[in-house]
């Protein structure tokens, strides 16, 4: 269930500059809005407001990287001293630099079931991307819309949690932005696929076949040297994904707190290489879902950081479902057996270990090649989320 709309009292937006108190209240919002919703799965506030405790810089701190080479504002409604909804705007210098354009971005959108409140804080992320002489309006994500980051509009697959690092809301909000004046930019698909499936024995022999005349060698991550691990996953990464829509490469300083992000939940026998004569050519990284364990449970104790990281660490090793995020092989290894080899062994060890489902995500609507890959690997479409642009001028 959603927040019920009482028109109580007159709407007001707020604006909240990055580093004012009143964040909180920005990272409030949505709680009220899905309160009781059975499928969202915030991040915790925590990676959004950072902690001394656990060490973590918020993306919604000054200290975050992310600032450095973007200038972001944030806007809160009321109705009365009812929090309705909320926006964030942004122009990321480096995501514009790279595409030699004038992108602004919108982001953490989330509202009441209210077009009068949806279209007063557009309006305000849109005039604050033209008063900086930007040419477009783009989102919704977090801050923008680079591939890495936590975005889009979910428009089909409502019935099901989202996995780490995907947003979920009510299907309102796409026709909101559509309401507003906002088209399709791009779609993101979510594939499905079940891991206990029997393995292909034909599959298998083409599989060792290729390693053996590819001269082809994979092994696992390493966790005891993971922030270098995650390094190399990320360099193939900024060379695999150079070519796709709305890459932005990965910095170093994102790299680490990358690391630091799946410390707690990684599997390393779901995450493999594989190299060509000794030269590092692809990676397969498949990670336990936490949002199997730090989905709200709206019980009377609450459900802040602390219960919800506790819950993770009594059930990580039980989680049942996997997300495969990392599939990249550098443009001069296709073609080489490589997807299959990789797939097949992260597949040995996710059924030795008891894992049910894999989503396969975010997979660009026009990857034509990644998606056949999640068909042959078993998946089914179930979910797709829609990226918008609206013209500043």
């Amino acid at each position: 269930m959603h927040m019920r709309i009482r028109r109580s009292g007159p709407l007001t937006i707020d604006e909240i500059p990055l580093g004012d108190p009143r964040l909180k209240e920005f990272v409030a919002v949505p709680w009220k809005i899905h309160h009781g919703d059975p499928y969202w799965t915030p991040p915790l506030n925590s990676d959004l407001l950072g902690s001394k405790v656990l060490g973590t810089v918020g993306l919604l701190t000054p200290e975050n990287s992310y600032h450095r080479e973007a200038e972001v504002t944030h806007f809160i409604a009321r109705r009365g001293t009812e929090l309705v909804g909320r926006i964030s705007a942004a122009v990321n210098h480096r995501f514009n630099a790279h595409y030699k354009d004038k992108f602004a971005f919108f982001g953490f959108f989330d509202v009441v079931h209210d077009y009068e409140v949806a279209r007063a804080l557009l309006d305000r992320a849109r005039m604050w991307g033209r008063d900086r002489g930007m040419r477009v309006l783009r989102g919704p994500g977090e801050y923008s819309n680079a591939t890495h980051e936590r975005q889009g509009v979910l428009i089909d697959g409502f019935d099901s949690p989202p996995t780490v690092e995907q947003t979920h809301n009510p299907p309102y909000y796409g026709e909101f932005l559509e309401a507003y004046g906002f088209t399709k930019a791009k779609d993101y698909f979510a594939y499905l696929a079940p891991v206990g499936t029997p393995m292909n024995p034909r599959l298998e022999t083409l599989a060792r076949h290729a390693a053996v005349r590819r001269n082809i060698e994979t092994r696992p991550l390493r966790f005891k040297d993971l922030q270098n691990e995650v390094r190399l996953v990320v360099d193939i990464y900024n060379q695999a994904w150079a070519d796709n829509w709305g890459f932005l490469p990965i910095t170093s300083p994102e790299a680490d707190a990358l690391a630091d992000m799946l410390r707690p939940i990684i599997e390393p026998g779901l995450v493999r290489f594989a190299y060509v004569a000794g030269e590092p050519a692809a990676v397969f990284g498949a990670f336990p879902d936490p949002n199997w364990a730090l989905r709200p449970r709206w019980h009377f104790y609450g459900d802040s950081d602390a219960v919800r990281i506790a819950r993770l660490l009594v059930a990580r090793r039980h989680i049942h479902r996997m997300r495969l995020i990392f599939f990249g092989i550098l443009p001069e290894y296709r073609r080489l057996g490589i997807d299959s080899l990789l797939f097949l062994e992260v597949k040995k060890h996710a059924m030795s270990k008891g894992f049910v489902d894999c989503d396969i995500s975010l997979l660009l609507e026009d990857n034509f090649l990644v998606i056949r890959a999640a068909e042959f690997m078993g998946g089914k479409k179930y979910k797709t989320w829609r990226i918008y642009d609206l013209p500043l001028s």
